[in-house]
């Protein structure tokens, strides 16, 4: 029921762009069901998958069917190099990682105009994304020579002060400098581009929030629980976005969004 009043909302206010994350959003029961409606109605996908899930017996074919929908993929790869990957995500993740997107590139991806790979960096600890296009070059570099894989984007994106990485600072008593590093590296430039200024978060029961941290936060949408059912364009255009302390996690260098560097 929810997954269909989503798929309304989206077509009536004809949306562009669909973004599934998660966890692993290919788990979903509706996942398939929901791209295929998509993607009859030309609507721009964009998975944010966790590579893995592609060598997993259950999910055998997937690979294929998000090739046919031409589905766009995001992929978490938070270093170019095994050890520090394994280290953040877990040991033989990126071997596995690796793996996957050597399949997508056996599918095309990276390599047609209409199957996109991009992958994901994030830091290792508690500093601000390097350039994103000199470090994205340094990925394509190593990743082709010495795996002869290819992708097309890098996006670079913060750690957000919040959840588990908000716990790590906490422990380790670096949560204030952090916020202060992030503070001090307020962007003017980046805060007029932040993606909750375009985009809307929907949970699993349909609420809406204004942006992915809000959701994980529990901070709804305009002070108040809107169900996607309930929500109309006019009342996003003249709503105010609810914001606090983490927000200078999107304004801090060079911005951060889902599609990373914002300058």
């Amino acid at each position: 029921k929810t997954v269909d009043e989503v798929i309304q909302f989206i077509i009536k206010n004809k949306v562009t762009t669909v973004d599934l994350t998660g966890g692993a959003p290919e788990m979903n029961n509706y996942f398939k069901y929901m791209i295929e409606n998509l993607s009859r109605n030309r609507i721009r996908i964009i998975d944010r998958c966790n590579l893995t899930i592609l060598l997993e017996k259950n999910f055998s074919g997937l690979d294929a069917f998000l090739a046919k929908h031409k589905v766009e993929i995001v992929a978490s790869l938070p270093c170019y190099m095994e050890d520090n990957v394994d280290n953040q995500r877990g040991k033989g993740v990126f071997k596995k990682s690796i793996e996957a997107i050597k399949i997508l590139n056996d599918h095309g991806y990276a390599k047609s105009k209409d199957l996109i790979l991009n992958l994901v960096y994030n830091p290792q600890d508690d500093k601000l994304p390097p350039n994103q296009k000199k470090l994205e070059n340094d990925y394509k570099l190593y990743l082709y020579d010495k795996y002869n894989i290819q992708f097309n984007n890098l996006y670079t994106i913060a750690n957000m002060p919040i959840n588990r990485f908000g716990s790590q600072l906490i422990s380790h008593n670096r949560f204030k400098s952090y916020m202060k590093l992030l503070k001090n590296s307020f962007s003017k430039s980046a805060y007029n581009k932040v993606m909750c200024r375009s985009l809307i978060s929907i949970d699993y029961k349909g609420y809406v929030y204004d942006c992915d941290f809000n959701q994980l936060l529990g901070i709804p949408l305009s002070s108040q629980k809107i169900h996607i059912k309930d929500l109309s364009m006019s009342f996003l255009k003249k709503n105010k976005i609810s914001v606090a302390d983490h927000c200078y996690g999107c304004t801090a260098g060079s911005g951060s969004s889902c599609g990373g560097s914002l300058i």
